[in-house]
C-alpha cells in the first residue's frame, strides 16, 4: 500500500493535498511519500527478518540522496553500480561496509575507488572482471571480498528488456565458469571469492521464479560444499514486483514464506537488492494540462511532462495509472497522454479511459517513484523537474529545479569559434 489516497475527489500525498504542491513549485513534479519509503523497508525487514538479512537498496532505482539516507538511517546498505553511485552512497552517509558493487562494465578508476572506501564486495559478471580487480587489488595492496553473479538461465516472467537471468542476457557467469573459477580461486592472490550473487530481472510478480533459481543456486552450493568450497555470502538480489495496474504481486510476506526455508539451508549470510518494490509506489509525477487536441481520429491531451521526465512508457511501454489531482463531473473520454518532447514516442499514455480533462487542470502519474526521474534526461534541453518528499503534513524540497544555466554549465565554446 501507499500513503498516496483521493479523500472528498482531491489527491492527497500523506496529509497534504497534491494539488497545493503543483501550484507551490510548479510541473513537472515528482512528489514522494516519506511513511510509503518506510513502511516498504520495514515491511521487507520484518518479513525477512528470522535471517537477519542485509538489505541493500538499489541505488539505480532512485538515486535522489534524501531518499537514500531515510534507507540508510533505518539500517540500509545500498547496492550500486557506477562510481557515481559509490559517491552518491557514501554523501548520503551510507558505511562502506554495507555497500555491494555491480555492473558488468566497471571501470579500472571506479574499481580502485571502491577499493579504497572498503566496500563490502563487488558482484563479479565475468572471468575477465575478476582477473582486472585482482591486480588492481594487488596494486593497492588490498585483499578484496567478490560474489560472483552467476546466470541462472530462469525465465522471470518479466519485460525482456529487465530480464537479466537468462543465458542470453549479458549478466552473470554460467554456473560451470563461475565453477571452474572456484576451484581456481586460489590463483587470485588479492580476491577473497566469498559469496555467491543472482538477479534475475526486474518487476517479477510470481515467486517461482525466484523459487527455481534459488534452488538451482543452492544445488550449485551443495557442490561447491563437496569439492571444500566454503562461502560467507549469498545475495539473491532484488526484482520483486509491485502494483502499476492490475497485477497482484507478492508481498513481501507471501515472498519471504516461500523461500526463507531455502534460504536458512544455506547457512550463509543472506544480502538482498531491492529497489522497486521500497521506492516505485512511494512516487508520482505531476503534469499540468496544457492543451486538448482534436483530430480526426484521435484526442490528445498534451501535458507538461514528457519523456525526458518518465521514459518508461516510451521504453517498455510501461504502463501507469494516470488520475486528475481533483475530481470533476465532465464525464470520460479515451485520449492519448503526450508530452511536449518532439517525438512521436514521447506519450504517458495511449488509448486511455481517463475523466475529461481541460486545460489548466493537474495529473498525477501514479507508481512513478522507481526508475521515474533517475532515467530522466536533458532531452530537448528541458530542465529536469524538481523533487519533493512529503512527510505528514510537512513538505520538503530534496532536488530543486533545473535552472536554464545548469544545462550549459559544462559546455564551453572554444576561442577560435569567436575568431580568436
Amino acid at each position: 500500500m501507499h500513503e498516496f489516497k483521493v479523500i472528498n475527489g482531491k489527491l492527497f500525498c500523506e496529509k497534504i493535498e497534491v494539488e497545493l504542491l503543483a501550484r507551490r513549485f510548479g510541473t513537472p513534479l515528482y512528489v514522494y511519500s516519506y511513511q510509503t519509503l518506510v513502511d516498504h523497508f520495514t515491511k521487507l525487514k520484518s518479513a525477512f527478518r528470522s535471517v537477519d538479512p542485509l538489505i541493500c537498496y538499489s541505488v539505480k532505482a532512485n538515486s535522489n540522496l534524501a531518499i537514500l539516507k531515510v534507507l540508510v538511517d533505518r539500517g540500509a546498505g545500498l547496492d550500486i553500480v557506477s562510481g557515481g553511485e559509490l559517491f552518491r552512497a557514501l554523501q548520503a552517509g551510507c558505511p562502506a561496509e554495507r555497500i555491494v558493487y555491480a555492473s558488468v562494465g566497471k571501470t579500472d578508476v571506479e574499481i580502485q575507488e571502491a577499493i579504497r572506501h572498503g566496500i563490502l564486495c563487488f558482484n563479479v559478471e565475468s572471468g575477465p572482471e575478476l582477473e582486472n580487480i585482482n591486480r588492481i587489488a594487488k596494486k593497492l595492496n588490498k585483499i578484496v571480498k567478490v560474489a560472483l553473479r552467476l546466470n541462472p538461465d530462469i525465465e522471470p516472467k518479466t519485460h525482456k528488456y529487465i530480464t537479466t537471468g537468462k543465458l542470453t542476457n549479458k549478466f552473470g557467469i554460467d554456473l560451470k565458469s563461475a565453477y571452474d573459477a572456484l576451484l581456481l580461486s586460489n590463483q587470485y592472490s588479492h580476491i577473497d571469492i566469498a559469496g555467491l550473487h543472482i538477479h534475475i530481472g526486474s518487476q517479477i510478480t510470481e515467486s517461482s521464479p525466484f523459487v527455481a533459481a534459488i534452488k538451482k543456486i543452492i544445488k550449485f552450493i551443495d557442490e561447491l560444499k563437496k569439492a571444500g568450497i566454503i562461502l560467507k555470502y549469498l545475495n539473491i538480489g532484488g526484482g520483486l514486483g509491485i502494483v502499476y495496474d492490475g497485477e497482484k504481486p507478492q508481498t513481501a510476506v507471501k515472498y519471504a514464506s516461500k523461500v526463507l526455508p531455502l534460504l536458512k539451508k544455506t547457512g550463509l549470510k543472506i544480502i538482498m537488492e531491492p529497489g522497486r518494490f521500497i521506492v516505485g509506489n512511494a512516487g508520482i509525477l505531476v503534469a499540468k494540462v496544457l492543451y486538448i487536441k482534436s483530430t480526426p481520429k484521435k484526442k490528445f491531451v498534451i501535458v507538461d511532462a514528457g519523456m525526458n521526465d518518465l521514459i518508461r512508457p516510451a521504453l517498455y511501454s510501461a504502463y501507469h495509472n494516470i488520475i486528475p489531482l481533483k475530481a470533476a463531473a465532465r464525464g470520460k473520454e479515451v485520449v492519448d497522454v503526450v508530452g511536449p518532447i518532439c517525438e512521436s514516442g514521447d506519450f504517458l499514455a495511449k488509448g486511455r479511459l481517463l475523466p475529461k480533462l481541460k486545460e489548466g487542470d493537474y495529473i498525477a502519474v501514479m507508481s512513478a517513484g522507481a526508475y521515474g526521474f533517475s532515467m530522466s534526461s536533458n532531452y530537448n534541453s528541458r530542465r529536469k523537474a524538481q523533487e519533493v518528499m512529503v512527510v505528514k503534513d510537512e513538505s520538503y524540497v530534496i532536488r530543486r529545479r533545473d535552472a536554464y544555466e545548469d544545462l550549459i554549465h559544462n559546455e564551453e565554446i572554444p576561442l577560435f569559434l569567436y575568431g580568436l
